[in-house]
């Protein structure tokens, strides 16, 4: 697996779906694992991606996109 983002859990949850919704097996970690469970939506996790999966994901995801123009 390879880190593909990391920022407040509120918006690595809606990318673990948004992946998965285009057939990539992400999934979430929280960056403090010392840190309480409070349901913080500010807790700071990473994404990660199967290696196979991470220039794909990348592609859908960071490159510019020229049909919202």
């Amino acid at each position: 697996m390879r880190e593909f983002f990391t920022g407040p859990v509120i918006k690595t949850e809606l990318l673990v779906v948004w992946l998965e919704k285009h057939g990539i097996a992400a999934i979430q970690e929280f960056t403090d694992l010392t840190a309480p469970d409070n349901e913080d939506l500010d807790r700071e996790a990473r994404v990660l991606v199967p290696e196979a999966d991470y220039d794909r994901a990348w592609q859908l995801f960071f490159a510019d996109r020229q049909d919202e123009l």
